[in-house]
């Protein structure tokens, strides 16, 4: 009785959980488009784009000194989790002005990370709340043009995120601000996301070897 309990143990239950999660993945592996088409970024000399990429998008304002926690919080978080992953950037913009700060901010951060896949775009305050706005979220920024925020956008320019969140009910963004946020809900919608083009890749490349 004991050695059967023990082969079940170390067996049978890591089937079984593999075999749920799988089926999770592909039946409900898709994380719900919120809005359709945000704008593009505005013009910049890196030539940074939503179109074709999977974005996790911030809007930093001009109070960078201070939004240092909210960035190394996300540095922590997911981007070192995700960094590497084909196709996926983080971007964050901020106002026309900045520049100065940002970089420094930027070299704060590479000191500590690989931050290839870090993108910061600059803007005039009306586009950057035009960019916003087309979110189409129930959030909004504050004075500087920040908020604690980021936002998933999927290589077709849609917003992502969830439709039925235990806490929200429709989440638009998740609160850089608050670890448990990053942990428990974002790092899981990047999962989602990556396997869902992962997945929409695999097949694409079957079905033209056939």
């Amino acid at each position: 009785m004991k050695k059967t309990t023990v082969l079940v143990v170390l067996f049978i239950f890591p089937l079984v959980a593999y075999l749920f999660f799988a089926s999770g993945v592909n039946n409900f592996g898709r994380l719900p488009i919120l809005t359709e088409k945000v704008n593009d970024l505005p013009q910049s000399p890196d030539s940074v784009k939503l179109d074709g990429q999977i974005t996790i998008l911030g809007f930093l304002g001009n109070k960078i000194e201070q939004r240092k926690g909210n960035v190394f919080n996300l540095n922590q978080k997911i981007y070192k989790r995700f960094n590497g992953f084909k196709d996926l950037q983080f971007v964050m913009v901020a106002p026309e002005g900045s520049e100065e700060n940002v970089q420094a901010l930027k070299k704060e951060l590479g000191s500590f990370t690989d931050t290839q896949n870090w993108k910061f775009v600059y803007s005039t305050p009306s586009e950057i709340k035009e960019l916003f706005e087309s979110l189409q979220t129930n959030l909004n920024l504050d004075d500087s043009l920040f908020t604690p925020y980021v936002f998933i956008i999927d290589k077709e320019r849609n917003l992502r995120g969830r439709n039925d969140d235990e806490d929200e009910g429709v989440k638009y963004g998740f609160n850089t601000s608050s670890v448990a946020d990053l942990n428990n809900k974002m790092e899981d919608d990047v999962k989602i996301i990556l396997a869902e083009y992962r997945l929409a890749l695999k097949k694409n490349n079957a079905d033209s070897s056939q």
